[in-house]
């Protein structure tokens, strides 16, 4: 079997591949608005995972980055989804890592996204790529289900030596606030249904 290949989100004709993927893997509904909010303002934030000689994506990330209350560079991950029959492979978190470089480049100070309190694919998986919990939303989805928010703080980028020896102490925003706690590690059931956001 060849490896997954990875793009960058290239326009309107992936949108009805991206909202299947979205709507079958993800208990949150939404509507294509939604989506073209996201797709038409940061399609660089957005990639899409096929398998060899295949036209269907079987994993999406879709994602944003803004100045939030005009005091952080803070990037969101909207949507990651990967169809059940190709998790474990390493997929989602190559579409993080793809994205959280993308808003590296563009000075990102922070990532955050929302995920379900109960989905421990999903807070295993962002707790392996650095993400911290920072506080849990009640009756965030629709559905009535609680989320956690999970905050990944990038610190900025290295500093050539002449640099560093100039360099003030960091800001506050790039040590990792006292509210947050790492998320405990928990066990990964393949059998589980729980959507991977």
């Amino acid at each position: 079997m060849g490896s997954i290949v990875y793009r960058q989100y290239s326009g309107e004709s992936e949108l009805p591949h991206i909202m299947a993927l979205v709507q079958h893997e993800l208990s949150e509904p939404y509507v294509i608005y939604t989506y073209r909010y996201f797709l038409q303002q940061w399609p660089h934030l957005a990639f899409l995972a096929y398998p060899p000689q295949s036209s269907e994506p079987v994993g999406v990330i879709v994602s944003k980055q803004s100045m939030h209350r005009d005091a952080a560079n803070r990037g969101y991950i909207a949507m990651l989804s990967v169809h059940k029959n190709w998790r474990k492979r390493g997929i989602a978190s190559t579409l993080v890592r793809r994205t959280v470089e993308v808003m590296k480049k563009h000075g990102v100070e922070e990532v955050v996204l929302e995920t379900e309190y109960d989905n421990s694919a999903a807070l295993s998986l962002y707790e392996s790529l650095g993400f911290m919990r920072e506080k849990r939303l009640y009756r965030f989805y629709l559905n009535g289900k609680d989320a956690f928010r999970l905050v990944l703080v990038v610190p900025p980028p290295e500093l050539d030596e002449e640099a560093k020896a100039t360099r003030k102490p960091l800001p506050a925003r790039y040590l990792t606030p006292a509210r947050m706690i790492p998320i405990p590690s928990l066990p990964y059931d393949s059998d589980d249904e729980v959507s991977s956001r």
